[in-house]
């Protein structure tokens, strides 16, 4: 039997998770119907697929969560619009 104990498994916690599986398999079908994502110039100045933009999005955001709990330790809901802004910052085309 599995044991999942060593993990506080709350609803956060577990939509946390299933955010990065919708992620990652969205980008999946994105790339099935739209392929050849290459790689381009984004408002960073480097060269970037969709993958990478999701990456620097999600950490990003990871930083932005815990500097939040860091600094405020208010409710996170500021923290998620910054997260949002900070992804459709991140895939901006230049």
């Amino acid at each position: 039997m599995l044991d999942l104990s060593w993990m506080a498994w709350t609803w956060p916690t577990a939509g946390f998770f299933i955010f990065i599986l919708l992620c990652i398999v969205s980008m999946g079908i994105w790339e099935k119907f739209s392929p050849g994502g290459g790689p381009r110039r984004g408002v960073f100045g480097i060269d970037t697929t969709r993958g990478d933009r999701l990456f620097i999005s999600l950490l990003g955001s990871i930083f932005i969560f815990l500097g939040w709990l860091w600094v405020l330790s208010t409710p996170l809901w500021g923290a998620l619009v910054l997260s949002i802004v900070w992804t459709l910052f991140v895939f901006l085309r230049v």
